[in-house]
Parts: structure tokens; sequence; C-alpha cells
């Protein structure tokens, strides 16, 4: 990696800095650091295999790495920049705070390394709807001709983008809470918040510490601070953030849009937001066919999209070609097969209860594969919400008894199957269960409304071994096709 061209690069030189946590953040954050002339210690609770591997490639660079003790401050530290995964309560942070030092994360770092020409941030966060939203904004921004690239928390390193040679006119960002908890001076050019339920509240404290984060990406910005009309909260992020002078509050709704929203009329995206006579007119910008999936919550991800692209000055046309361009990642609303008539839907990245209630919206006939771990979440809301369309209900994973007795409070006529297997296994007897449940015109839908580490790798793992399953029971012939 190459540093160099940033604002801040000077700053760095000599200044004794801890890097809390290895991984895809702190490799390339600690990397940066040294290159910039600072004395980088590396601290890291775990000392496993990948962290000795990744621990001795950087100190073959001169760094110090310190595996196995994530708890302490080294002496003279001046800044400690943190990966996105350390809570706020760790140990080291308390001492990092009676010392004096300030704490940051790479997120924040980046932008304090950005040149004076960099390219303006676009910033996108939320619960739920996050990478798809970016995604499809940096699809629209191409589309407008514009050198951009989806960065941030979609898995492309910030510090990457801002040091490298690559020039961009504007970048699609998306920002988790745990990088904007650590990210005080970032200063997007415009910003959106999808939605907020509650989620990570273990690692936050609380629902209003972890809106406080989200809220975050609203401070400083520049054209418009965008938010969902159906989600008072965060309506009134926006009211609380302190933005520059003529910054706008746009909203963008599944119904007619008022002045200053984007929405939908007759089949129609369009918008009253970035148009000369917003009082009495609006500009068309797609058709929700133009959107994939056209799902309720999808139809709201590229209305904030399109937002965004319009608050930078893109033309209604391009926000069109860029949502037919655009094309979903494995796992979000994914149609797998249709087999004798049921339709198998894997949304394995509907991780909360939130994002769940809007895949089990989609559809009239349901029925639900669901379970895993909680992180502190309740069904009550979601199974009340949803009980009209479950058909059934097949449940595995650590904390699938809360669904089930939410199920029952709330469902007592739908059928339940309790997997107790605890296995990857655990998947293809889900699918035999749901299709022994499901009829003709029902939908099988994988939307776990929980994580997956405790028995999958990941929810790719999931959804991919879902999806495995579901190919498994199609008749031959249309297997081999």
């Amino acid at each position: 990696m190459t540093a160099g061209g940033g604002s801040g690069d000077g700053a760095f030189k000599d200044v004794r800095v801890t890097v809390a946590g290895l991984g895809v953040s702190g490799v390339p954050a600690a990397k940066v650091l040294h290159a910039l002339g600072a004395h980088v210690t590396v601290v890291n609770g775990v000392a496993g295999e990948r962290q000795r591997a990744e621990a001795a490639e950087l100190e073959a660079l001169g760094i110090t790495v310190r595996l196995g003790d994530g708890d302490s401050l080294p002496e003279g530290t001046e800044l400690v920049v943190t990966t996105p995964g350390w809570k706020p309560s760790s140990p080291l942070f308390a001492a990092a705070g009676q010392a004096g030092v300030e704490i940051i994360g790479d997120v924040e770092l980046a932008w304090r390394l950005r040149g004076p020409d960099a390219a303006p941030w676009l910033a996108v966060t939320g619960t739920n709807g996050k990478t798809t939203t970016t995604r499809m904004l940096a699809a629209i921004l191409t589309a407008a001709g514009l050198r951009t690239a989806a960065v941030g928390n979609i898995g492309v390193s910030l510090l990457d983008v801002v040091l490298g040679e690559q020039q961009y006119d504007v970048l699609a960002v998306e920002l988790s809470s745990y990088q904007l908890h650590w990210a005080p001076g970032i200063r997007p050019h415009s910003a959106a918040v999808l939605n907020l339920a509650p989620d990570h509240l273990d690692w936050h404290g609380s629902m209003a510490a972890y809106a406080a984060d989200k809220g975050r990406i609203y401070h400083g910005n520049k054209v418009a601070c965008v938010y969902n009309a159906a989600d008072p909260q965060t309506e009134r992020l926006v009211e609380e953030a302190d933005v520059e002078e003529g910054c706008r509050a746009v909203g963008f709704t599944l119904d007619a849009p008022r002045m200053s929203e984007l929405g939908v009329v007759d089949g129609l995206l369009v918008d009253r937001a970035f148009v000369p006579d917003r009082r009495n007119s609006a500009q068309e910008l797609a058709e929700t066919a133009d959107v994939r999936p056209p799902a309720p919550h999808n139809i709201a991800n590229a209305l904030a999209a399109a937002a965004l692209a319009r608050a930078y000055g893109v033309p209604a046309g391009a926000v069109r070609e860029g949502l037919r361009a655009f094309r979903p990642d494995a796992h979000r609303i994914e149609e797998v097969a249709v087999i004798d008539g049921v339709t198998y839907v894997d949304d394995s990245k509907a991780t909360n209860t939130h994002a769940a209630q809007a895949s089990l919206t989609a559809y009239e006939h349901v029925v639900w594969i669901a379970g895993g771990l909680a992180k502190g979440a309740e069904f009550d809301e979601l199974v009340a919400a949803a009980a009209g369309r479950l058909r059934g209900a097949v449940l595995f994973g650590a904390d699938r008894a809360l669904i089930r007795e939410a199920l029952a409070r709330h469902a007592p006529q739908v059928p339940v199957v309790d997997l107790e297997r605890t296995d990857t296994g655990a998947m293809s007897a889900a699918v035999d269960a749901a299709r022994e449940l499901a009829a003709a015109g029902d939908t099988v839908l994988l939307a776990p409304a929980c994580a997956s580490m405790d028995m999958f790798s990941n929810y790719n793992q999931r959804g991919d071994l879902f999806a495995d399953a579901v190919r498994a029971a199609l008749p031959d012939s249309a297997a081999r096709s």
C-alpha cells in the first residue's frame, strides 16, 4: 500500500500509536501509520494461527505486535486506532480515557488522510439495507459517468481508497454503527439513515446509544440528510444533527411523496426534492420494475440511493440506468428454485428481526425457516405482524426457543417444527420439513432473524447450504438444466 497524498500525512510522524486489533481493518491501519512514520504497536487479545501469521507480516516491517494481551495500554501511547469490533467498554479504552489518549477508528483515520482534492463521500447507514443501497448508489453514479466505488463497511478499505493511486469523483460509503462510533470528524457531502431497529445493543449498551452513533453520519452534511419518512427515528436524527448552512432534510417513502421527498406513484419512482418547482411538480426517475427484487424494502433502498445521487446532481436518466444495471448480492431475497409450485427464497442476510420482517412482508403465504443467535432480540412484534402470512415455521439454532414461544403467543395456529440438531446438516433437515409444510403457491423463506455463528461460519454459508438443500430436491431434469 502506498501512503501519500493525504492532508494529514505529517501529523503522524513519530507519534506513538496503538492499533487495537488485527484483521481486515487493523493490518492496513498499522501498515499505513508505519509508512507515515508513526511508532506502531498492535495489540490483539486472540493469538490463533491467523493472528500469528498477520503478526509475522507486520513484524517483518518493524511493527511491534502483542498477541494475547488486548487489555493493557502500551506505555507512551499517544493515539489509539481501533478496529470496529472492539467494544467501547474494553479495558484498553478505559485505560486510554484515563490517560487522556484519543481513540479513533480506521474510518476516521482515512478521513484525516484525505487530500485537499479528495472525492466527497455519499454515506449510507441503517440497521438493514446498507450494502444493497450503497451498491445501488455506486451503480447510479457509474451510470452518470462518474468515477466511483462502493467502499467502507462493504469490504473495500477506505484507507486503501484514500491512499491509493486511483482517482475518484465521488465515493459511495457504507458505514456501520461501530465505525461511526469511532469517527467523530467525518463530514459527508450527503448521507442517509435507512432505518433504525434494535441491533448490536450488546456492543452499544442501549438503543439510544446505538441511534446516536448512527446519527453521527449526518453531522457536517453539506447538501442533503436523507431519512426514512416511515421511520420517525431517522427524521429525529436529522433534526438533531449539526449540518452546514443550506443542507436540506430529504425524505423517502413508499407512498406518494410530499414536497422534499422521493416516493412511489403508480409504479413509478418519483422525485419531489431535487426539481426546480418541488411544490408543484415531480420528476420520474424509474419504474418499480427496474428495481431487483421489487420487494417493498428494496424499493425503499432504491429511493434512498436515488436521493443521495440526486443530491450530488445526477440526472434522472442515470438513476434508471443504474438501477437496471444493479445486481443484488447473494443471500438477499434470492429466489433459488420453484418446486411443485412452491418458491424457495434465500434471505440468509436477514440476521435481525427488522430485516426478517421486511422479507416476510414481501410474500403472501410463507413457510418460515428461522433461528440462530438472537443477539438480545425479542420476537413478539415480528411474529405478531407476520402471523397472518405464516403457513408453518421451521426453527433451529441456539435461541430458537425465543421464536417458538413468540409463535405460541401470537400465532398458535401455525404448525412449528423444532429442530434440535446443531450441525450444519440441520439445514437440509429444515428444508425437508418446510417442504412437508408447504403447498403450491407458498414461499419457503429462509429469513432467520438471527445471526448465524452458532451453527455456521457466517450467513453466506447458511444461505449456501439452504440453496444446496433446495437444489438437491429438484427433479433430476431440472437439476441438470
